[in-house]
């Protein structure tokens, strides 16, 4: 009998790594949906609510329906807000390893440089080189330090990358 399962971590235990920018921006967006969003979305279903038969009353219908959605992502939101763990990257110790928080500049063979900034899974944003410290080129950095090497394997190839700058930066809001 396999038991994978009985010695993995329950999803409620789970930590949620962010940055102190990553938690205020999912509070931000908690906080619009119930004090802004939901009460607009009742007032319109109580007003259809009120026109009688909801059966065939499109703005009743789409509208419970929306206090659904809108119900579900409030849920998810509280929920990753109370599991966060805010990691500050300016408040670390000067250090030239990779942790959560760290931005990255890597340099391939032919010598382009692309950098990264290892977030949490709420706040990737490829636009901005920002990956989850899930992602497999963020494990792969993990615990590296400037000056070395690691390979990497990206869809079919293997790229070797050397560590050109490690820095605790604060993000840039939106």
């Amino acid at each position: 009998m396999n038991n994978k399962t009985a010695n993995a971590t329950p999803f409620s235990m789970i930590k949620n790594y962010i940055t102190p920018i990553g938690y205020e921006r999912l509070k931000d967006e908690a906080l619009h949906l119930i004090n802004q969003t939901r009460p607009e979305i009742v007032r319109i279903v109580q007003w259809a609510a009120s026109n009688g038969d909801r059966s065939e009353n499109g703005d009743y219908i789409y509208g419970k329906k929306k206090l659904r959605e809108i119900d579900k992502r409030i849920r998810f939101l509280t929920e990753r807000l109370n599991k966060a763990v805010i990691v500050d990257p300016t408040k670390r110790e000067p250090t030239k390893q990779i942790f959560f928080g760290a931005t990255v500049t890597l340099r391939d063979c032919s010598q382009r440089e692309n950098t990264y900034t290892i977030v949490g899974v709420d706040e990737t944003n490829p636009d901005k080189g920002y990956i989850s410290w899930k992602a497999p080129l963020a494990k792969a950095l993990i615990k590296l330090f400037e000056g070395d090497a690691v390979t990497f394997k990206k869809n079919q190839s293997t790229i070797k990358y050397i560590i050109t700058n490690v820095s605790y930066d604060a993000l840039k809001h939106d």
